[in-house]
């Protein structure tokens, strides 16, 4: 995989700042877990909203159906990968958007 990614997070609505390593980790890893969803094909644009461990995914700007079990693993996943950022406490939402260039 030689794709370019650009992401950014932010966790109950405040910008977390990423290095690097954390950006494209964290690009990687969800455009690797939606990419198995149906009608997640050639992901060029992806937005994820978590909130409360309902998640809405959108990608190249339409929306993705969840059932409870995708639903449940890629909320899971998200607050386990932010949980250890720096100057993240608390969450009670998280927003992800990624582009592939």
């Amino acid at each position: 995989m030689k794709e370019n990614f650009r992401a950014t997070l932010k966790v109950n609505g405040i910008s977390i700042e990423a290095n690097p390593f954390v950006e494209e980790f964290l690009a990687r890893t969800t455009v690797g877990a939606v990419s198995s969803l149906k009608e997640a094909e050639d992901i060029k644009s992806l937005k994820i909203h978590q909130k409360k461990g309902n998640i809405e995914i959108s990608v190249n700007g339409k929306d993705i159906p969840l059932t409870p079990f995708p639903n449940d693993i890629i909320s899971s996943t998200l607050v386990g990968m932010v949980s250890v950022l720096k100057g993240v406490g608390e969450i009670d939402s998280v927003d992800i958007n990624v582009e592939v260039k």
